[in-house]
């Protein structure tokens, strides 16, 4: 180290990869004894000779002269050499910015982490558990790579601060594969990869259990291996359940997609193939943040699914009735507000129990399948279709007066009875009530004159499309039957 100025220098001596095993350096003084600072996170922290995550060594060079300085790394890992010296000032500068970037960092992990932990607790769905699981395992593991746990948490542990990192590599590992099953239904839309992705997972549980009880120095190359081979095959799975139609593979594909790029950046220059720098150091860690953040939005398209699957009737794929009784709330409320006509028609397939017993619940299920695609074909957008239960529907129409209703009735009536099905033909009875003008106080009493049409026209003969203001003839039924 050189000094070409007329005062004596003091520079710091900074090694930027805080994983090396023995660090030793040894400097002559001004008398021309050799000073030795012996250092290395497999010694406690307290050796080092400034307390940082790095290894940062203070060096004086007299004016117009020249000290050497030498180094000595030993590693069971990789030795990772990246030394850069500056005065006091510049390295205070650098690091400050530095600190800056790993709280943007890990405080992006933490915002990730509390933000699902509250989903999961809302939706109780196991991807969000294992995605927990991963992000706290992966969150953890970057802290022991850039040493900032050694550093704050275990200072006087270096043993299971080189174990620490092994360990949570393999559980980053375990819980990675883990929540990409669950969250691509791998079992389902790619069952051969799957069992491939099962295998990984194991091994993984394999290496954990070596990375517990196995040297560093024996267990790192097999859970480097896994590591590198991870990313390929949940990018195969993404890339299959993709093209299935999956709605949450588009963002896991990209996710590992960058992940992927920046284990291989930072493997390259490791291994010397690339140069050390700040994009090739850190894409590790900047492709993981992109990573977590892209999966969290998978898992916002899962819960979309999630949401969805919970407002559609399992049978006919159309809206349920907990759908059509949220709707029912917001769309006679905006009525009443606007002073907009608003119909209901309530529909019954006719004689079903009937055509049920005869030829068997899977043509039945057939049947109400049938019309329930009808109905989604048919009726107008706004229109809302929804399966209310058994063999009933219920079709919510904003801003439709009773007459418009009255003709879209007798309209699904014809063009049900004229359905071709697997075993004959079947009818429908139809009640439409609408609000207009206030005519009804709650959404429950529009309901109920619906009903009331509909069974009026059950007891008339069915097949057939009554209105409640048909008052004449839903009085007459209502007399025949003694109600």
């Amino acid at each position: 180290v050189s000094n070409s100025s007329d005062a004596s220098a003091k520079a710091l001596l900074r090694q930027d990869y805080p994983l090396s095993d023995r660090l030793d350096l040894w400097q002559q003084s001004e008398s021309g004894e050799w000073l030795q600072v012996s250092t290395g996170d497999q010694t406690v922290f307290s050796s080092r000779d400034i307390q940082h995550r790095d290894f940062v060594f203070r060096v004086e060079v007299p004016a117009r002269n020249s000290r050497q300085v030498y180094l000595r790394f030993s590693s069971s890992g990789p030795i990772n050499i990246g030394l850069s010296i500056s005065d006091e000032a510049t390295l205070i500068s650098r690091i400050g910015r530095e600190q800056l970037g790993y709280g943007i960092y890990f405080g992006g992990f933490l915002v990730l982490l509390f933000y699902n932990l509250f989903i999961f607790i809302a939706v109780r769905d196991r991807a969000f558990f294992h995605y927990l699981l991963y992000l706290a395992s992966y969150g953890t593991y970057f802290a022991v790579h850039n040493g900032l746990t050694f550093q704050y948490f275990w200072p006087d542990s270096p043993a299971w601060g080189n174990k620490s990192l092994v360990v949570l590599l393999a559980l980053t590992l375990v819980w990675g594969l883990r929540f990409s099953r669950s969250i691509l239904n791998s079992d389902r839309t790619c069952p051969r990869l799957d069992k491939l992705a099962a295998t990984h997972q194991w091994l993984s549980v394999a290496g954990l259990v070596g990375a517990i009880v196995l040297p560093y120095s024996q267990i790192i190359l097999p859970l480097a291996i896994l590591s590198a081979l991870a990313p390929p095959i949940l990018i195969w799975m993404g890339a299959v359940s993709f093209f299935a139609g999956h709605p949450a593979a588009r963002y896991f594909l990209v996710a590992w997609s960058m992940l992927l790029v920046g284990v291989s950046a930072y493997m390259l220059k490791t291994f010397g193939l690339l140069p050390h720098n700040f994009i090739t150091h850190n894409g590790f860690q900047i492709g993981s943040l992109i990573e977590m953040v892209l999966l969290s939005l998978a898992l916002a398209s899962r819960v979309s699914e999630l949401q969805r699957h919970s407002f559609t009737d399992g049978l006919t794929g159309i809206f349920n009735r907990r759908s059509f009784d949220e709707h029912l709330r917001d769309a006679f409320a905006h009525s009443v507000r606007y002073r907009q006509p608003l119909s209901l028609m309530l529909i019954d397939v006719d004689h079903f129990k009937a055509y049920n017993d005869t030829h068997g619940h899977q043509f039945g299920d057939d049947a109400l399948r049938a019309i329930a695609q009808h109905l989604q074909k048919t009726l107008r957008r706004s229109d809302r279709r929804c399966r209310y239960g058994g063999e009933e529907f219920v079709v919510l129409m904003p801003g439709t007066t009773e007459d418009e209703a009255r003709i879209l009735g007798e309209r699904q009536r014809e063009q049900i009875a004229a359905l071709e099905l697997a075993q004959g033909s079947l009818t429908i009875s139809v009640g439409v009530a609408t609000l207009a003008d206030a005519s009804f106080s709650t959404e429950a009493e529009v309901l109920g004159a619906a009903d009331e049409a509909l069974y009026a026209a059950k007891r008339t003969g069915r097949d057939r499309v009554l209105r409640h203001t048909d008052r004449h003839v839903v009085a007459s039924a209502n007399l025949a039957t003694g109600t």
